[in-house]
């Protein structure tokens, strides 16, 4: 399936030198990891108290999705590359993700035509299909990370809703309907990590 973090790979070499850096000045994955969660639960409870009440502040999401996604870009190459694998950042790695997502989609619950059935759906599909993904370890198969509506597929749609919002101060009814098709597609995104993970290790 075709996913943004098929990009991936071409976005990791132009980081590079930066984590080059970072690792020669002592910066480790999981205190980029922590940071990233940090900042994320910052920006999401940031933007459910304040946001609706100026909703050019939604603006400042696609910015933070864009650099949360290279920081977890540079955490996992802190660790692969510069020797910092550690159990404790597998832990850090997934559960961070989960809280951040959480937090960074929770405040369109307070954004018409939305509400908390229909963004409450994507926090939990959302939550279900990273467990998919980091199951596959457990039955012998490597990490899944199988599209459509992936991580960062899911980080470009609520960027993309932030800036619509922030620039027009209000989202079209239409959208509504949107996230029956986004619910969709992560169930879809689930079958296929797990159907992905079984054949793994079938092979």
């Amino acid at each position: 399936m075709i996913s943004i973090y098929q990009l991936k790979p071409r976005f990791q070499g132009l980081l590079r030198p930066l984590v080059a850096y970072l690792a020669s000045r002592g910066i480790t994955a999981n205190a980029v990891t922590l940071v990233a969660m940090t900042i994320s639960l910052a920006t999401g409870t940031w933007l459910f108290f304040a946001g609706t009440a100026q909703p050019a502040f939604f603006l400042l999401l696609p910015l933070w999705m864009f650099l949360r996604m290279a920081l977890n870009a540079v955490d996992g190459m802190l660790a692969r590359e510069f020797g910092q694998k550690s159990n404790l950042g597998a832990y850090l790695n997934e559960l961070t993700d989960v809280f951040s997502d959480a937090a960074l989609y929770l405040p369109f619950v307070l954004i018409a035509p939305l509400g908390w059935g229909s963004v409450g759906s994507i926090i939990f599909l959302s939550a279900v299909s990273e467990m998919a993904g980091a199951l596959g370890p457990m039955v012998g198969a490597p990490r899944q990370y199988d599209g459509p509506m992936g991580k960062s597929d899911r980080a470009f749609l609520f960027g993309a809703l932030g800036l619509w919002l922030g620039l027009a101060g209000s989202l079209p009814e239409w959208i509504f309907w949107l996230f029956p098709i986004v619910a969709a597609a992560i169930l879809l995104n689930i079958v296929n990590r797990i159907r992905s993970g079984l054949e793994a290790v079938s092979q």
